[in-house]
C-alpha cells in the first residue's frame, strides 16, 4: 500500500524480493531476541545465526554483515591483494551494482567474461590466466559466480557448471567465490541441497533479505582463516554491528520458515511469464523463468522500459527496468496468487493500449 492526497492507494510491488516486509512473527522473534556485541563477538543471536548458515552450506564459519555488497567485497579482500585479477561473469552483481567496489576498496583487476546464461567456460578462461612469474600482467587470483545470476533473469547456474569452474581453478591454484545471495532460490528451483551447491566454492555470500523477507543482512560462510580476515574487512569497511541479534533473529526466522515457499513465488511467476508470452509486442524467453524472476523485451511495444514504468506504476504495478528494453518482474512472499494475476492483466492491458 501506498498513499496519495485521495487517502490509501494499493499497489502491486514487482520491483524486487527485497521490497518485503517482517511479518507479526518475524518481528516478535526481533523484539523478544537475546542480545550481546557482535564486535566482541559475543552476540547469541548473531552467533547461532552465524553457525546456522555455516552448517546449511557445509562450512567451517560464516559472518553476519549488513548488505551482500558488503559480503561480497570482504570475500574479495580476504582472498587477494592489491593488484590481483579476479574473472567474473560481464553482467555480475559485483560489477554491476557494487560501484567498482572491487577496485576501490581492494584495487582488484576484474576480467569479465560473457554469456547468455550467466555462466563461465573454462575453456574460454583457459587462455587469460595469468601467473605471477610474469611482470607483465595482474595475476589471476579468483573466480566469480553468480546464483541465481540476476541480470541473466534469475537462471540457476548448474551444478556441473559450478563443478567445472572448481576444477578449472584447481589446475590453476585460483580461488572460487559465489555471490550466492539468491542461492535459495537456487536450492528450491533445482532441488540439490545447499551445502552440494556451496561444495566447489572456497566462500559463498548469501541474502536474508531478498526472497527470505529478512529487513536486513547477509552473511558469508567459508573456512574459519577466511572468514576471520573478512572479520577484518567488515570492520575496515565499517560493518562491525553492536546489539546485531535484533536483525539477526530475524535472520534465523526466515531461515526456519522461508525457504521452501519459495516454491510458491516460482510458480506464480512462471504463470505470470506464460500469460506475457501471448501479449502482442512483449517478447521473454520462457527457458529462463527458472525462479522468481521474468525479464520482459518491450521493443515490440515501441516504448523503452523506463518509459512503461510509470504507466504500468499509474494502474498500480510497480516493476523495474533493467535496461533500455527490459522490464523486471520479482514475485515474493509479499505477494499472493491474485496479486501476481492482476499484474499480468495491468501489463498486458498497457501493453494493449500502445497498439
Amino acid at each position: 500500500m501506498t498513499t496519495s492526497k485521495d487517502g490509501p492507494v494499493r499497489v502491486i510491488d514487482m520491483r524486487s524480493d527485497t521490497v518485503t516486509k517482517p511479518g507479526p512473527e518475524m518481528r516478535r522473534a526481533m523484539a523478544e531476541a537475546e542480545v550481546g556485541d557482535d564486535v566482541f563477538e559475543d552476540d547469541p543471536t548473531v552467533n547461532r545465526l552465524q553457525q546456522s548458515t555455516a552448517e546449511l552450506l557445509g562450512k567451517e564459519a560464516a559472518l553476519f554483515c549488513p548488505s551482500g555488497t558488503m559480503t561480497n567485497q570482504a570475500a574479495l579482500h580476504s582472498l587477494t591483494q592489491r593488484g590481483d585479477e579476479v574473472f567474473l561473469h560481464a553482467e555480475a552483481h559485483i560489477l554491476f551494482y557494487e560501484q567498482g567496489g572491487a577496485a576501490v576498496l581492494s584495487q582488484l583487476q576484474l576480467r569479465c567474461f560473457d554469456s547468455d546464461d550467466g555462466t563461465l567456460d573454462p575453456d574460454v578462461m583457459d587462455g587469460y590466466v595469468h601467473r605471477d612469474d610474469d611482470v607483465h600482467f595482474a595475476p589471476t587470483r579468483v573466480v566469480c559466480l553468480e546464483d541465481t545470476h540476476n541480470h541473466c533473469g534469475g537462471v540457476v547456474y548448474p551444478l556441473e557448471g559450478i563443478r567445472a569452474v572448481r576444477a578449472f581453478c584447481d589446475r590453476h591454484g585460483l580461488r572460487l567465490h559465489l555471490d550466492g545471495a539468491r542461492i535459495w532460490n537456487a536450492h528450491v528451483a533445482s532441488g540439490v541441497p545447499l551445502a552440494e551447491i556451496a561444495a566447489p566454492c572456497d566462500t559463498v555470500s548469501v541474502c536474508l533479505s531478498k526472497g527470505l523477507g529478512a529487513p536486513v543482512g547477509s552473511l558469508l560462510a567459508g573456512d574459519a582463516t577466511t572468514i576471520a580476515r573478512a572479520r577484518r574487512a567488515r570492520k575496515l569497511y565499517g560493518g562491525g554491528m553492536r546489539q546485531a541479534g535484533i536483525i539477526a533473529a530475524a535472520g534465523l526466522y526466515a531461515l526456519e520458515h522461508n525457504i521452501d515457499r519459495m516454491a510458491e513465488d516460482h510458480r506464480r511467476i512462471r504463470h505470470m511469464a506464460a500469460t506475457l508470452a501471448t501479449v502482442p509486442g512483449l517478447a521473454l524467453d520462457l527457458e529462463k523463468v527458472q525462479t522468481n524472476m521474468v525479464y520482459v523485451d518491450t521493443r515490440g511495444t515501441g516504448r523503452k522500459a523506463a518509459d512503461l514504468v510509470p504507466l504500468l506504476a499509474a494502474e498500480g504495478l510497480w516493476a523495474l527496468d533493467e535496461g533500455v528494453w527490459t522490464l523486471r518482474f520479482v514475485a515474493h512472499l509479499g505477494l499472493d496468487d491474485a496479486d501476481v494475476e492482476e499484474a499480468a492483466e495491468i501489463v498486458a492491458r498497457v501493453a494493449g493500449r500502445l497498439g
